[in-house]
This record gives C-alpha cells, structure tokens and sequence, in this order.
C-alpha cells in the first residue's frame, strides 16, 4: 500500500476521534481499511505458502 493512503487512513482516523467524519468520509475511510487488511491477508498467505515442510525420518524414533 502506498504511503500516502496509509497517511489518509492514519488522517481520518484522527479526524474521527475528533470532529468526526462525514458520510462520504466513513464511506472512505472503510475502503481503506479493506485494501490495507487484504494486502495485508495477501502478504500472510504468500509467507504461509512458501514455507516447506521436512519430514526427517531420524528424528520419529
């Protein structure tokens, strides 16, 4: 994710606590948090799906 949505989901973030968001700027703010969670699943997936697994027989006595 590019830095500067980071930035913006980091900005509305703040403006919600204080003077609160618009519905256009909820709407947007949810958006954000999406992409950034599924590029975030994504990245998990990726590391999940290039470990291997060795089965060393010497160690199941």
């Amino acid at each position: 994710m590019k830095q500067e949505k980071i930035e913006r989901i980091n900005e509305l973030a703040h403006k919600a606590k204080g003077t609160g968001l618009t519905a256009k700027e909820k709407l947007e703010q949810a958006e954000l948090r999406e992409e950034f969670l599924s590029e975030i699943r994504a990245d998990i997936r990726a590391s999940l799906e290039s470990i291997e697994l060795i089965d060393d027989e010497s160690t199941q006595s």
